[in-house]
């Protein structure tokens, strides 16, 4: 009896390891589709993005901003920050990670390839100073040649790289789930 309760636990400890550490799900396509292509030019869609807790984007910010409009200098500028964040810490974030993550260029985000990497960002949780930041994105895989998806796959709730430091800028705990983003897409890359 004391055996079976032993390997029952041991097995569900292991299998629910298994399955948080599966934290993606394929919806077209396969790896090995993409097993021969070590160039990628990569694009960045924030159109459908949902914010954790409202119903919208707009709802998000309206909310950030009503919250600063004592000083509606700071109002304006939280709302140009969220969007001109992307070009300027959060894609070049995710492109450096990856990048670097293939030490011996195995794989690579160019600005020149057949293949397209579309990064369509589905969810994100902004965190607070002690929580990390969290995302969802889908990414396909084009073949830009012949229009064709090679792969798409869904990465559920990443949670962003903890720093060693309270984050109180936004953009650096963002910054650490697109970093975590671009790790757990090379992982199932390498």
């Amino acid at each position: 009896m004391y055996r079976k309760l032993k390997l029952i636990i041991i097995c569900s400890i292991v299998l629910t390891s298994f399955s948080y550490a599966q934290r993606y799900q394929i919806y077209e396509g396969g790896f090995e589709n993409i097993k021969e292509i070590k160039s990628f030019t990569v694009a960045f869609d924030y159109e459908n993005i949902q914010v954790h807790g409202f119903d919208s984007e707009e709802d998000f910010l309206k909310e950030k901003m009503e919250k600063r409009k004592s000083n509606p200098e700071k109002a304006a500028a939280f709302r140009r920050d969220w969007f001109s964040n992307r070009d300027q810490y959060y894609n070049p974030a995710f492109i450096n990670y990856f990048n670097n993550y293939f030490k011996k260029g195995e794989r690579k985000i160019v600005t020149d390839s057949p293949c397209l990497m579309k990064v369509n960002l589905t969810w994100i949780y902004p965190g607070y100073a002690l929580e990390p930041a969290k995302l969802s994105a889908t990414i396909e895989f084009i073949d830009t040649i012949n229009s064709k998806k090679l792969l798409v796959i869904h990465f559920e709730k990443v949670i962003g790289m903890e720093k060693k430091t309270i984050e109180i800028n936004e953009y650096e705990r963002v910054i650490g789930a697109f970093e975590k983003l671009a790790k757990n897409l090379a992982i199932q890359l390498k």
